[in-house]
């Protein structure tokens, strides 16, 4: 019998059967806006926290973010087991434990009657069917409270939320999270309640009403920010990788977490299914063990299509991103030793000619006006789906940027490409040769310009190397492949051609290096657009 049913007793609780099924396994396979936790990721996060914790009595837990309660039911568990000695009553130690030592606030109401149902084994915990005997409210000590965005400019202003898409009636989600939302004295009367452990898997994101609707910015953040506030002994959560290199509002964060030394431990997932079961995170997802009174290096655990750990810091000596691959680490260094120039400086920024043009308050683009048959004054048009229906033509007049690029020899390559794709990767799109009169939409980037033809083929073809894209690989880690990812990668001299032999010699790497360079990274036929 499950120990959800309503018949679970306080001994089903504390004698750690295998149950099956159970029903939070369940939930965590669901397709969901909020994804749940599954009970074995649970255990995993909570194996990282010191084991004296569980026969401390005195010790609080809180999961600011609760939803299935899978987090609250576990640690319930381990209390139960670990107080056994210095609380031999069973009723006794489930109402000291249930009552004093473990907490949570609900995203929703359907949540929080879960959580209570998952923890109590009744939706009210008051019940006479709760493993609880000393609650006299429905709610226990896992609450929610309905809370509203506070407007300003179309914006709220403790989360971004946007006012036109948030803003609801009685009978809809706010999405306006309690704990995101607390005043400075709500968190100073919070943070007087001295957890000891914070714990949760935080709501990722918020649609801001872009585009057609699928447009978010990334929430998680906040959630680790305002945990930090209350001051835990520990905090643990999981969230997506993607803040390992910044991105949509995430750079400041991304410099605060690099930048603090007690991160203690790092568990990352390339493929973030091997966390959530069906559940597709571009970049993965990972989980980390803050530790407020013990400073140092980091325990960082890669799981990929092998797994490595080692400790080390998570901001490497001039890096400015997180990198996840413990094994590049060598590889990095020494091709820093060379101190070249940086293929970025050859890449442009985004919408390299001034195409990414908007209707006026709107984000709906204006589609260029080109022709598929040349005319006179035509210039050469790269646009999404040439390859498929045909090159196009455009008047030079409607190039807005970087006309001097027209008539140069130069390369393109898409702006995005998948994360999503197995091992070994391809990691960029493949760059293809750009003649004179040419130019594209914002799909492309420009590489260049160079002032001799084969010198940019020749950059051309150092763009297929496992070795440019392995170092491609340290900064990109989502779909998005702009100026900022090939920051790690050398320039070379491009009057002679590159091969990954020669590079690999260059820069002295072992034969076990170059191993988990090609493990990583599959072979590149160069494709060209000439003539």
């Amino acid at each position: 019998m499950s120990e959800l049913t309503p018949q679970a007793t306080p001994l089903k609780l504390a004698s750690h059967i295998n149950y099956n099924p159970d029903v939070l396994t369940c939930l965590a396979n669901l397709s969901n806006d909020e994804v749940f936790t599954p009970p074995e990721l649970a255990n995993q996060m909570l194996d990282m926290l010191p084991a004296d914790l569980w026969t401390n009595k005195n010790a609080k837990f809180l999961d600011p973010v609760t939803k299935s309660g899978v987090f609250l039911r576990e640690i319930v568990k381990r209390l139960t087991t670990g107080l056994a000695q210095e609380i031999p009553d069973l009723q006794t130690r489930i109402n000291h434990i249930c009552t004093q030592q473990v907490h949570g606030i609900a995203i929703t109401e359907l949540t929080s009657l879960l959580a209570r149902r998952s923890v109590y084994c009744a939706k009210t915990a008051n019940s006479d069917l709760s493993i609880c005997s000393a609650f006299d409210d429905v709610q226990g000590n896992i609450r929610y409270e309905r809370t509203q965005h506070t407007w300003k400019d179309g914006k709220c202003t403790y989360c971004s939320a946007s006012e036109a898409v948030y803003s609801r009636d009685e009978a809809l989600e706010t999405h306006a999270y309690s704990f995101i939302h607390m005043s400075e004295a709500e968190i100073e009367r919070v943070k007087n309640m001295k957890f000891d452990v914070i714990i949760g898997n935080p709501p990722y994101q918020l649609s801001d009403g872009g585009g057609t609707g699928s447009s978010a910015m990334p929430i998680y953040q906040m959630f680790v920010e305002q945990a930090k506030k209350l001051n835990p002994r520990y905090l643990v959560m999981i969230t997506p990788s993607r803040w390992f290199s910044g991105g949509r509002g995430l750079d400041e964060f991304r410099d605060q977490m690099l930048n603090d030394n007690k991160i203690r431990v790092v568990h990352d997932f390339l493929k973030a299914t091997d966390c959530f079961p069906g559940v597709e995170i571009k970049g993965g997802v990972s989980y980390f063990l803050w530790n407020r009174d013990n400073g140092g290096d980091c325990e960082i655990h890669t799981y990929g299509n092998e797994k490595s750990m080692a400790i080390r810091p998570l901001l490497e000596k001039g890096a400015d991103v997180f990198i996840r691959y413990n094994e590049a680490i060598p590889i990095l260094r020494k091709v820093q030793l060379f101190k070249e120039q940086i293929f970025s400086d050859l890449v442009s920024g985004n919408d390299p000619f001034g195409f990414d043009v908007r209707e006026e308050n709107s984000y709906r683009r204006v589609v260029p006006k080109f022709e598929l048959m040349p005319f006179e004054g035509s210039v050469h048009f790269y646009y999404y789906g040439w390859e498929r229906n045909g090159l196009g033509y455009i008047s030079e007049k409607f190039i807005r940027k970087n006309k001097v690029w027209v008539d140069a020899f130069k390369l393109f390559i898409t702006k995005a490409y998948g994360a999503g794709e197995e091992y070994p990767h391809q990691i960029i799109n493949k760059p293809f040769f750009g003649d004179v009169n040419s130019c594209s939409t914002e799909t492309y980037l420009v590489v260049g310009p160079f002032e001799v033809k084969t010198c940019a083929l020749n950059a051309q073809s150092y763009m297929s190397t496992r070795f440019f894209r392995f170092m491609v690989l340290l900064k990109k880690i989502t779909q998005g492949a702009y100026k900022g990812v090939y920051e790690y990668v050398p320039i070379q001299d491009f009057t002679q051609s590159w091969t990954d032999e020669k590079l690999y010699a260059k820069y002295g790497l072992s034969l076990d290096e170059i191993a988990f360079i090609e493990s990583m990274i599959r072979p590149m036929d160069v494709q060209t657009a000439e003539g």
